[in-house]
C-alpha cells in the first residue's frame, strides 16, 4: 500500500519517495503551458543570477520567473500562463526561476522520484506515478509559505492522491479551493491586474495537458521534460 505524506516548502528536504511538487499559482502551470507551445526543456533553478548566468552558458536559452509575482530584471518572461501562450518555443531551453515551485524541486533532495505539478497536469502526474507502483509519495505545497496557506497547492495534491487511489471524485471539489486560497484570493481582488484574473483562469483548467513533467539531474543541472501518457 502507498504511504502518502505531505510538507511545505521549508520541509521539502525532508520528502522522500516520489516526490510531487506542486505549484498551482502559477510556475507549475506555466511550465505545462511552455511545454505545450514547444519547449523541449526547462531546468529549474533557485535564483535570479543563477538563471541568468545559466543562460549565457545555452545558446539560444531563455529565462522565465518571477521574484515577489514580479519579473525580474533581465528575464526573457514573467511567471505567467497567459503571456506564455502567445510564445513560439519550438525546441527551446528555458530556464525558470520562482519564489516557491522552483524552490521545493531545488530543495526535494532525498527524491527517489521527481515531478512538477499543477492542475492541469494532475491526472498525468497521477497515472505516472500509478505505474511506478511506488511504496512511498510525498507532495510539497509551496504555496504554504511567505505567510500564505496554500490550500490550491494543497487540493492539488490531494486530487492527485484520489487518482492515485482509485477514488472518483469530481474535480470542481478540489478546484473551487483555489479561489478561496490566500493567493487565489489575491489574484481575484480587485487591487490586481486583469492579467492575474485570465492566468487564474488557466490555472484551474483541470487535466488539460495530456503529460507529466518528470526531473532528473543531469550533470549540474536540474531537467524538466514533459512525457506524454
Amino acid at each position: 500500500m502507498t504511504r502518502f505524506s505531505y510538507y511545505n516548502l521549508h520541509e521539502a528536504h525532508l520528502a522522500c519517495g516520489v516526490v510531487v511538487v506542486i505549484d498551482v499559482l502559477r510556475a507549475f502551470t506555466t511550465a505545462a503551458h511552455a511545454f505545450d507551445v514547444g519547449a523541449a526543456r526547462i531546468l529549474p533553478v533557485a535564483s535570479v543570477s543563477e538563471a541568468l548566468t545559466l543562460r549565457d552558458k545555452i545558446p539560444g536559452a531563455l529565462v522565465m520567473g518571477e521574484v515577489d509575482g514580479e519579473k525580474p530584471v533581465g528575464f526573457d518572461f514573467g511567471n505567467s500562463p497567459v503571456e506564455i501562450r502567445k510564445q513560439n518555443l519550438a525546441g527551446c531551453t528555458l530556464i525558470q526561476r520562482t519564489s516557491a515551485g522552483t524552490q521545493g524541486l531545488v530543495r526535494a533532495q532525498k527524491a527517489e522520484g521527481l515531478f512538477a505539478a499543477s492542475f492541469v497536469v494532475a491526472r498525468a502526474t497521477a497515472l505516472q506515478i500509478q505505474a511506478l507502483n511506488a511504496s512511498e509519495v510525498s507532495f510539497v505545497i509551496t504555496g504554504s509559505s511567505l505567510g500564505r496557506d496554500g490550500d490550491e497547492d494543497r487540493a492539488c495534491g490531494e486530487y492527485i492522491q484520489a487518482i492515485i487511489q482509485g477514488r472518483a471524485l469530481s474535480a470542481e471539489v478540489y478546484t473551487q479551493r483555489v479561489s478561496r486560497s490566500s493567493a487565489g484570493a489575491s489574484f481575484l481582488s480587485e487591487a490586481n491586474r486583469q492579467s492575474l484574473r485570465e492566468d487564474l483562469d488557466l490555472c484551474i483548467q483541470t487535466d488539460r495537458f495530456d503529460f507529466s513533467m518528470p526531473i532528473n539531474r543531469q550533470g549540474e543541472f536540474l531537467v524538466m521534460r514533459h512525457d506524454r501518457l
